[in-house]
């Protein structure tokens, strides 16, 4: 269900790692719950961001929700493609759905997160 090859965030973030950059977005259980993404607002290239901190905005017919990083870094690539077609978002979450990529500033960030097990599990317990 969950993609196996990416760590999760208890805040329904997603970090995909190769060499010391990780790609970010949010779950598809984030996307589903906010209902039709229409507006993104992502922080600028270079920008400094931190693990557990806010790194973007999502705005869908339902709520405005803060994308929390779930790892600490400098911003290299902003998803234009997000900025232009937010529905992205929703159709491939894991995939042209991404939000920014960063170059880690510490990789120990990602001892925090969950596998994609544990991700799950933590979603249904959530949902009960």
């Amino acid at each position: 269900m969950y993609p196996e090859d990416i760590k999760y965030s208890k805040d329904h973030t997603w970090v995909r790692v190769a060499d010391d950059e990780g790609t970010i977005g949010i779950t598809d259980y984030a996307q589903e719950a906010l209902g039709d993404i229409v507006y993104v607002d992502v922080p600028e290239e270079d920008d400094q961001v931190e693990a557990a901190e806010e790194i973007a905005e999502v705005e869908s017919t339902k709520a405005t929700s803060s994308v929390i990083s779930p790892v600490g870094g400098t911003v290299i690539e902003v998803n234009e493609d997000i900025e232009d077609s937010p529905d992205t978002i929703n159709s491939d979450p894991y995939g042209d759905g991404w939000i920014v990529r960063v170059k880690l500033s510490d990789p120990s960030d990602l001892k925090n997160l969950l596998s994609a097990a544990d991700y799950q599990k933590f979603v249904e317990e959530e949902s009960e």
